[in-house]
């Protein structure tokens, strides 16, 4: 098993220039993919990749550079897609069809397996979950017209003044899906993923989103810790 590169390893989530057309760059993506579901990340190699792909794999070192580049572009692929969040005409709609798509995504069998694998990798991976991390920034980045739309809409009136972390509301409706898919191994429906929405929506309600109350929050604790310091002996 080989993991060393041929030549220094690209950044994950940048753009390699010249040569590769959008067919060869899926099937490695789909090979990749498949080692992991298959074997796991520590059991995946650039030579399987190669064997499944029809890809060289003097090509893959020269193009991905390693095989953390080679699962870094395979995230940064997969990030290229056209999905839209929801759209149903209320923000606690939206919300919960929202999470209602994490749990498909993690309970259907047809992309379970290689959704749940890629995560895994990116706790063996620091490249690898940098790609997952900018993956799933990307998807919250695209879910910010949704409360946009919720505001414009008259159905978070605190926003209107104070603003929102679009983004922190959005994750908060599927935080609890993740932490029970990948943290205590609970099982999700559509009725979990309901609560998470109902609970971000009161959540949003109440200014937890607000971004003056953040920093309210981050004063006080400064405040706690330097009183602390000065406090003691």
């Amino acid at each position: 098993m080989s993991r060393t590169p041929e030549s220094p390893a690209p950044d994950p989530g940048t753009r390699r220039p010249g040569g590769r057309t959008a067919r060869t760059r899926a099937a490695v993506r789909d090979a990749v993919l498949a080692g992991l579901v298959e074997h796991g990340y520590p059991g995946l190699t650039v030579e399987y990749v190669a064997e499944h792909s029809g890809v060289h794999k003097t090509t893959l070192y020269r193009r991905w550079g390693s095989l953390e580049g080679l699962l870094a572009d395979a995230l940064d692929l997969a990030g290229e897609d056209s999905w839209t969040p929801p759209d149903t005409g209320s923000l606690e709609g939206d919300l919960r069809a929202l999470a209602r798509e994490v749990v498909e995504s993690f309970t259907d069998p047809a992309t379970s397996v290689s959704g749940s694998a890629i995560i895994a990798a990116a706790f063996q991976s620091r490249r690898a979950a940098d790609a997952l991390s900018a993956y799933y920034g990307e998807r919250f980045k695209r879910c910010e017209p949704l409360v946009q739309r919720a505001v414009a809409r008259g159905e978070l009136a605190a926003a209107r003044e104070e603003g929102i972390d679009a983004g922190a509301l959005s994750r908060a409706a599927c935080a609890p899906l993740f932490f029970r898919l990948f943290i205590t191994r609970e099982p999700v429906d559509e009725r979990t993923a309901d609560q998470a929405a109902a609970a971000a929506v009161a959540a949003a309600h109440a200014g937890v989103f607000s971004p003056s109350r953040g920093a309210a929050h981050a004063a006080s604790d400064s405040a706690a810790k330097e009183a602390g310091t000065t406090t003691e002996p």
